[in-house]
């Protein structure tokens, strides 16, 4: 409180209390793999903002060969991504380290702002473990893993690869870069293990199938790619259009000229309960990604894509916002101030179409009194509020049901 000594009018600015949580960005990548340029920025994570800025960066020669992560930069920007970070790893570069050296994924662990993880031309299972154990061991992004090249044994896709499981498939395409396919030959017993391509389970992951063919930036010849890039940009897409609750898919794949393999409605039946996001192609429409799932099982809560992401955002959100509460006073003030602030933001949440309810009260709810923060917590150093949120999840099964009709004995008249 100020002292006054002389009479007169004294104006104090006297804070409102109410602390605003903003939202956080969904939409930035991060692409790790082999550039045009093998040896240009190598081992630094570099920000692209736009194409040029790629080409500047990492295509700055003559006679550059393409590569899937050149490929997918293009793509994540065609489709309407609008940031992204790009580490090199070089030619017979890994994206994991051993020992002293840091892998290309270890780089990114610093850039807090990403959130979708991906490795173009890297589509063998220990590349998915390294994908998927970032993702689970950050908890702020979503990794996408490619499936390997010239797969069509869709039975295949639906088990889950080791090193030492699988039929390696055909060569990749010129540039592909990294190592290919499953891993390894048959194992032991001269090849009778069944082939398997599928990443394991994981609620921080997606897969996607099959490969694009695209139109090469670089050399304009089409050739075929990994889908991660092109993905990742209809999430950006997505989330700047409609939000990140809507689940990405039923969205046009710009850039896409056709598919290394046309899935069938049967073969979609088989692979969508196993969390395989299948790319189709239907007439009138054209090529579309026609499927919003992780990795999860199919019990798990977390098996749609955008609540799993919606869900990252909205921690990312409150821990952002309520960094101010550290070392505050733990009593009945701070606690209101919890119940008024995260309210507050999830009321906006609410109205955006995120959250399912027909008022606030449905939708979440928070709590943070002194039944969540006994005294043994409060000396623990420790404030605990429980939220509660009713994430609206993807109508994936639209099923109208019809039947034949007689008609009815009376009819009604119309303006009359």
């Amino acid at each position: 409180m100020p002292t006054y000594f002389s009479p007169g009018i004294y104006v104090e600015e006297v804070p409102s209390g109410a602390r605003p949580i903003g939202p956080v960005g969904t939409s930035t990548a991060a692409f790790v793999g082999v550039t045009p340029d093998r040896t240009a920025h190598l081992g630094r994570a570099q920000a692209v903002n736009n194409w040029s800025d790629f080409l500047r960066l990492y295509a700055d020669g003559d006679r550059l060969e393409s590569t899937p992560l050149a490929r997918a930069v293009f793509g994540f920007f065609d489709n309407g991504g609008t940031r992204c970070w790009v580490v090199n790893v070089g030619e017979g570069g890994g994206i994991t380290g051993t020992g002293q050296r840091r892998g290309g994924l270890h780089l990114l662990e610093a850039v807090d702002e990403v959130s979708i993880l991906a490795a173009p031309g890297f589509h063998d299972p220990v590349s998915h473990e390294a994908l998927l154990s970032m993702a689970e061991r950050t908890r702020t992004m979503v990794a996408i893993c490619d499936p390997a090249p010239d797969v069509d044994d869709v039975a295949a896709l639906t088990r889950v690869a080791t090193p030492s499981t699988g039929k390696p498939p055909k060569p990749a395409e010129s540039g592909s870069g990294g190592s290919g396919g499953a891993g390894g030959s048959g194992g032991a017993g001269g090849g009778e293990a069944q082939a398997a391509y599928r990443p394991r389970q994981s609620d921080f992951g997606a897969f996607y199938y099959p490969w694009l063919r695209v139109r090469d930036p670089l050399s304009g010849e089409l050739v075929l790619t990994p889908p991660s890039g092109h993905m990742a940009g209809i999430w950006a897409r997505t989330d700047a259009l409609r939000g990140v609750h809507k689940a990405p898919a039923n969205e046009p794949v710009r850039g896409a000229v056709d598919l290394a393999h046309l899935v069938t409605r049967p073969e979609h039946d088989v692979l969508n309960p196993r969390g395989v996001n299948v790319i189709r192609y239907f007439a009138g429409e054209g090529i579309r990604v026609w499927g919003a799932r992780t990795l999860a099982a199919e019990a798990s809560e977390w098996r749609y894509l955008n609540v799993r992401r919606l869900s990252i955002a909205i921690e990312q959100a409150i821990a952002n916002g309520t960094r101010w509460m550290v070392f505050e006073p733990n009593d009945f003030t701070l606690w209101r101030s919890i119940r008024r602030d995260i309210g507050a933001f999830l009321t906006r949440v609410w109205r955006d179409g995120a959250l399912l309810g027909r008022t606030p009260e449905e939708a979440f709810f928070v709590k943070c009194d002194e039944e969540t923060n006994p005294a043994d917590v409060r000396d623990a150093g420790m404030v605990v509020a429980h939220i509660g949120i009713a994430v609206v999840k993807p109508a994936e099964f639209v099923v109208f049901k019809l039947s034949q009709w007689a008609g009815g004995a009376e009819t009604e008249t119309i303006g009359g």
